[in-house]
Parts: C-alpha cells; sequence; structure tokens
C-alpha cells in the first residue's frame, strides 16, 4: 500500500473532520477540500487548496459540479501502475490517495415534516457518491473515509506505520464506503417509490437495512451463533431502540420475550404488568397501581414466572421493584423460587434499583432497559411486519388493531355483564399476543390460564382451563379465532367460565352460539381475528 500524500476532504457530517486533518497536516498529507468543509480547516488554521483551484474549473450548478473532474476522480480511479501514473503526469493530474467524504443525510431530510419534494430531490448528493465508489473500487490504492467513528482508528494507524494504511484495513474502509452509498441510494429510493404511491405490500422491490448493534452469546441454541441488528431510524419504543441500564448483555431470547411483553403493554392504557416465557404471556394483570398489576401478574402463573421477561408500563418504582423481588410462594404445598432474567420499562425511579437488588440476590444479573413510554399511541402505524422464511421474507401490516367496542356483538340472549366486558375486553387484548391456536383465561383483568400454539383449539382450551384451575369459575375466556364446532365452549362451561370472546364467522357459528345458550354463557363476537404465528 502506497504512502498517504495528499487526502479529498468533503463533508456533510463534519464530526472529528478538523482534528482528524489536523493530524494528517501533522503526517505531511496536503489537503484538497471544498465549499463549507475548505473553510472549516482554514479556521483551524489548516493549509488546504479549494478542488476549484487544484482543477483550474469554478464550482458551478450551485457547486453540483465540484469534484466531478478529471483532475479528481483520475487521481482516485488511477492504478499506481506505470500506464496510469505515465498518463497521469502527461495531463497533469496528481493521484490522491485518500477520500474522506460521507454523503448528506438524506434520509433525515425527507422525514422532516412538510419537507417539499423538490427540496428533497435538490439535495440528492450526485459528485459524492460518484468520488466513494470511485475510491472504494481502488481500494489497493486509495483509502476511503466515510465514517467519523473511524477517523481515530485510521489517524493511529497512519501515524504509527509511517503515514501508509494495510491492506486490510483500506478493504475495510471500502466495504463501509459500499454500504454508505448502498444506504444513500436506498433511502433515495424509498423516497421515490414513496411519490410513486409505492407503499407496503405495493413495493416492487424492499431493502432492508438494520446496524448491529451487539453479538449475543448464541441464538436459540449454543450451536447457533447471533447477533442483534436494528433499523436505523425506530419511531416507537421497543427493545430494538432501548437503553439498558443494567445487567448483562441481552440474549437471543431474552430480546424476543421483551418484544412480546413490550407490544402486549402498549394495548393498555392503566397500570399493566406483562410476564412472558417463551415470547407467551404467562401472566398480565392491570390494576390501579404497577404495584398490584406486577402482585396480581405474577400470582397468575409463579412457576412459568420462573426466568421471564418482565415488562411495566410505568416506571419501576421501589414498591413494585420489591414485589419484584418479594417473597417465594408456594405452589402445590412447595416453594417456588423467583428470578427475573430482564426487565423493561419507561424508566426507573430513585431508589428503585436498590430496592431490587437488596431483596433479591439475583438482581445483579437482570437485564434493566428503559424504552420511554408505553401506550397504544405510542406505535408507529406505517411501520411493516416481516417474518423470515427460507429463501424469502413475507411482508405484512402490523396488527394494530385492538378492541373496536362498536364491532362488538353479542351473539347470545344471555349479554355479559358491565364487568364481564370489561374482562372479556381485557381477555381479547392478551389474547392478541399469544401465539395461535390462542385461548386465554381472565378474572378480575387477570390472566389466569394461557393455552399457546395449539394445533387444536380444543386443546388450546384445554390447556387454558386446566391452567386456570378453579379460578375458572366465573372467569371469561377469549380465542383468537372462531369455534369450528361447540366442544371447546362445552369444556369451558363445565369449567364454569360465564362469559366467551371470540370473533366469530365459522361454518358452525349457530352450533357455538346455542352451546352458549345451553350453559347460561354470555357470547360475544369481535369480527376480527387475531392469529399470530
Amino acid at each position: 500500500m502506497a504512502r498517504i500524500q495528499t487526502a479529498l476532504i468533503t463533508v456533510a457530517d463534519k464530526t472529528g473532520v478538523a482534528q482528524f486533518a489536523q493530524r494528517l497536516v501533522g503526517l505531511g498529507v496536503e489537503l484538497l477540500a471544498t465549499g463549507g468543509t475548505a473553510r472549516l480547516l482554514r479556521e483551524r488554521e489548516l493549509e488546504v487548496t479549494d478542488v476549484s483551484e487544484y482543477t483550474g474549473f469554478p464550482e458551478i450548478l450551485d457547486g453540483g459540479l465540484r469534484v466531478l473532474h478529471p483532475k479528481v476522480t483520475g487521481g482516485v480511479l488511477a492504478r499506481r501502475d506505470q500506464r496510469h501514473l505515465r498518463e497521469l503526469e502527461k495531463l497533469g493530474i496528481r493521484t490522491i490517495d485518500m477520500v474522506v467524504v460521507n454523503l448528506y443525510p438524506h434520509v433525515s431530510l425527507i422525514s422532516q415534516p412538510g419537507v417539499r419534494q423538490m427540496q428533497a430531490i435538490e439535495d440528492i448528493d450526485i459528485a459524492g457518491p460518484t468520488v466513494v465508489r470511485a475510491a472504494a473500487k481502488n481500494y489497493t490504492h486509495v483509502a476511503v473515509v466515510t465514517n467519523p467513528a473511524t477517523y481515530d482508528s485510521v489517524a493511529e494507524e497512519l501515524e504509527s506505520n509511517d503515514v501508509h494504511l494495510s491492506e486490510e484495513t483500506h478493504f475495510k474502509l471500502a466495504l463501509d464506503a459500499f454500504r454508505h452509498t448502498a444506504h444513500y441510494d436506498a433511502a433515495i429510493a424509498r423516497y421515490f417509490a414513496s411519490i410513486h404511491g409505492e407503499v407496503g405490500t405495493a413495493l416492487e422491490q424492499i431493502t432492508l437495512e438494520y446496524d448491529k448493534r451487539q453479538d449475543l452469546r448464541y441464538g436459540e441454541n449454543p450451536h447457533q451463533r447471533a447477533a442483534f441488528y436494528v433499523e436505523q431510524d425506530v419511531k416507537e419504543p421497543s427493545v430494538s431502540g432501548a437503553r439498558q441500564v443494567a445487567g448483562p448483555v441481552l440474549s437471543f431470547s431474552n430480546a424476543l420475550d421483551l418484544d412480546a411483553g413490550i407490544e402486549l403493554a402498549k394495548e393498555f392504557e392503566r397500570p399493566v404488568a406483562v410476564i412472558v416465557k417463551l415470547a407467551n404471556p404467562c401472566g398480565v394483570a392491570v390494576a390501579k397501581s404497577l404495584t398490584r398489576a406486577y402482585e396480581k401478574a405474577y400470582l397468575a402463573d409463579p412457576r412459568a414466572a420462573f426466568g421471564s421477561a418482565v415488562v411495566l408500563n410505568r416506571p419501576l418504582d421501589a414498591d413494585t421493584a420489591r414485589a419484584v423481588a418479594g417473597p417465594v410462594v408456594e405452589v402445590d404445598g412447595k416453594p417456588v423460587p423467583r428470578l427475573v432474567e430482564c426487565l423493561a420499562a419507561p424508566g426507573f425511579e430513585d431508589g428503585a434499583l436498590d430496592a431490587l437488588r437488596e431483596k433479591a440476590d439475583w438482581a445483579a444479573r437482570t437485564r434493566l432497559l428503559e424504552v420511554g413510554p408505553l401506550g397504544p399511541r405510542a406505535r408507529d402505524e406505517a411501520s411493516k411486519d416481516f417474518k423470515r422464511v427460507t429463501g424469502g421474507v413475507l411482508l405484512q401490516d402490523r396488527d394494530l388493531i385492538g378492541l373496536d367496542p362498536g364491532g362488538l356483538k353479542v351473539v347470545t340472549g344471555t349479554a355479559p355483564s358491565a364487568q364481564q366486558m370489561r374482562n372479556l375486553k381485557f381477555a381479547w387484548l392478551c389474547c392478541k399476543h399469544v401465539t395461535s391456536n390462542a385461548i386465554v383465561v381472565a378474572k378480575g383483568k387477570t390472566l389466569v390460564g394461557v393455552g399457546a400454539g395449539q394445533m387444536s383449539r380444543l386443546d388450546a382450551t384445554v390447556l387454558a382451563l386446566t391452567k386456570a384451575g378453579a379460578r375458572a369459575r366465573g372467569a371469561v375466556l377469549a380465542s383468537d379465532g372462531f369455534f369450528r364446532f361447540p366442544d371447546a365452549v362445552q369444556r369451558a362451561a363445565e369449567a364454569g367460565v360465564a362469559a366467551i370472546i371470540q370473533s366469530g364467522g365459522a361454518e358452525h357459528d349457530q352450533a357455538v352460539i346455542e352451546a352458549a345458550e345451553q350453559a347460561g354463557i354470555a357470547m360475544v363476537f369481535t369480527g376480527i381475528r387475531h392469529f399470530r404465528h
């Protein structure tokens, strides 16, 4: 790799560029720069040559063609062999050994409210991507620096290696450069698609871009390597945008469980506690206080709550922290230990973390995440849901419909009481977040039984009722889809269920309704299905 002698600098993001340029000058590197970058460097009393002065051609078209000149692009593209070097010498072109360029943040511009179409198009950079690609293509001779975060490491290597960079560094910088231009072009393509009316599933082509947040210890199983990648502009509270305030790094399963819990917690305005295991809720409760909500959610299934993820829609306070760590309870006469793998909340009040750690020796190992305000209004309705299949991706609208009170239809002669209706609505929102086929049993705005991921809705019903036990008497039951046959309703009646909410729409709806009538069960249709695979 050749010694770095001349560097072209033209950046939109000027973070740290003056300090980097100063270190280059200290190594004897000559600087070429354009417009605002050149002014900034001169303000720092650095010697710099304007590109227009070097090329002998003025900046035209509002500066859009400053670096699109053979004396620039030729100096970047030329191989350092005798044929190319003789050609450069003949034309009076110097080699450019380093290109420091980053592009105008087009994504930020087009996301601003009220931005005009022509303004967005006017700000599309033409010259920058061209020079970046030229340098990246010629990476064996030219170093291309597009990320300000790499300035220090690049400068350190130059300073310790006689103003040379290794072949490995050249290659890595080129890879970063191609990613930089790919992200830029993808953002512009998405913007043009939106102008054309291509959104969501109407898109003819999608480009998915995610940045690595962290490596994970392993995936779902120890033999699977894994990492966590996140979108660049997440617009709602989520595990992807959460700030971890304590504990070891998230595991693969932690991320999945937290995501499931956060999405369920967003359904409720009142204080809610959600306890998740294997991406399904095993305890959910709404109450007047967060502490009471957690206590009710935990007691729904203390055994399943061991090693769970907890999500709260209010900041964790000291009283709730003590409840999370709280006393050992007995199930069937045997003590059940407590362990919370991870806990997410909008924030953490003073004293909450101390209260948690004072009461639980495992709390120092609990991953604590601050996610910001949670609730129905916290959701980005424009975002989409992706499901990976081998060789492809399925794209759909996110299931953001909760419950439309105006769409509820009481289909039995017996109508649910006001209290039962409140519990039915609660159960329906919980059922939406359980893997299909899904049945949940609820009582006192507390989830007391869950049947998840069963191929038969009857099996899911039996599981949920078994979990609920005696608590099923007088409780309500929710089903994420319709009942094809009356058998599940009959099982619910035997367990003492008082009211059922389901989508309706089956061929044998009337037989199912008659089974509910005979058992004195109030039944409500929603007209909405909530399958979740």
